[in-house]
């Protein structure tokens, strides 16, 4: 736990040395530093400590496919720290994740690391590789990405799709057709069975 969070931490610091100087970015989230500490006369002899954060408490990124927490792309800690997420993704290669990115305000804890099966340089994050994947597929760049001038994930995800499907040279005649008929009369079904 310690060593995932202050792994975070030291990506979260680079990240603010490079988004802090320009101008309009303005206050960059902290990962707080979390300390093991020994405790050899108590029944549990190890413990962790870190600051306490008063507030209201806000989960800011996709823990897994069944939760999405929508205050991130409203608040502009919940953007910022979405951006982090890309700027490491970017960063590595897409090889580690800071996830579950939540606290209050601009103030993070309980952080979690995603990487590939290899792990990164050495270092195995404590969360699923699926949190990558899913990253790459539900995440939507915002201001501060392109402040960073960060590379859309949107347009590498559509690169990578078209080449695999040969379905798609004979799909751009077919969906105008389905555009004005089909899909119109789908949508009121779709919206009676969403009631159900």
């Amino acid at each position: 736990e310690c060593y995932v969070q202050n792994t975070a931490r030291e990506y979260a610091k680079i990240y603010a040395a490079e988004a802090e100087p320009l101008e309009g970015f303005g206050e960059v989230p902290e990962i707080i530093p979390i300390f093991l500490v020994h405790r050899p006369a108590n029944n549990i002899p190890y413990a962790t400590v870190e600051e306490e954060l008063v507030g209201e408490f806000v989960k800011y990124s996709v823990r897994d496919g069944k939760e999405v927490n929508f205050l991130r792309r409203d608040s502009e800690a919940g953007q910022k720290c979405c951006t982090f997420q890309h700027w490491v993704y970017e960063k590595t290669n897409g090889s580690l994740l800071v996830t579950d990115l939540q606290g209050v305000g601009m103030k993070l804890t309980d952080v979690g690391i995603a990487t590939l099966a290899k792990g990164y340089k050495g270092f195995k994050g404590n969360c699923s590789i699926s949190f990558i994947e899913q990253f790459k597929a539900l995440h939507q760049c915002n201001k501060y990405c392109e402040m960073l001038e960060l590379k859309s994930l949107r347009s590498t995800h559509q690169k990578q799709r078209k080449p695999t499907s040969t379905k798609s040279k004979t799909l751009p005649n077919s969906p105008t057709i389905k555009k004005t008929v089909p899909k119109k009369a789908r949508e009121p079904r779709d919206f009676i069975s969403s009631e159900h």
